[in-house]
């Protein structure tokens, strides 16, 4: 089994920034993909960065510019850098990790984390 723990979280002001982190421990086989979503209140959860073993990178639109994705493979450890923060950031940010635990007849599934607030003030 895949466990995926987040931290980083926290009250930062607008302008600021946070470094969110992810590290996946358990029976792991193999990693595909890393990414971080978001939900804010009254919202659906949406994404936010992704990146696959190939270092290709998918950001969306609204945080394009400002928050960067990278990896620690030997650490399996995903990051998420946040710069010029927005009140509109202002979500849970939940890490997402593709992979295949080493006892599963299945091929790569997907796992999250349990969430860590980010709240930015005006």
């Amino acid at each position: 089994q895949v466990e995926l723990v987040e931290s980083g979280g926290g009250l930062v002001q607008a302008g600021g920034s946070l470094r969110l982190s992810c590290a996946a421990s358990g029976s792991i086989f193999r990693i595909d993909t890393m990414g971080w979503y978001r939900q804010a209140p009254g919202k659906q959860r949406e994404l936010v960065a992704t990146i696959n073993n190939g270092g290709i990178t998918n950001y969306a639109e609204s945080v394009k510019g400002r928050f960067t994705i990278s990896t620690d493979n030997a650490k399996k450890t995903v990051y998420l850098e946040m710069n010029i923060l927005k009140p509109e950031d202002t979500a849970v940010y939940y890490c997402n990790v593709w992979a295949k635990p080493l006892t599963s007849i299945f091929n790569a599934m997907s796992y999250w984390g349990k969430g860590t607030l980010v709240t930015v003030s005006s």
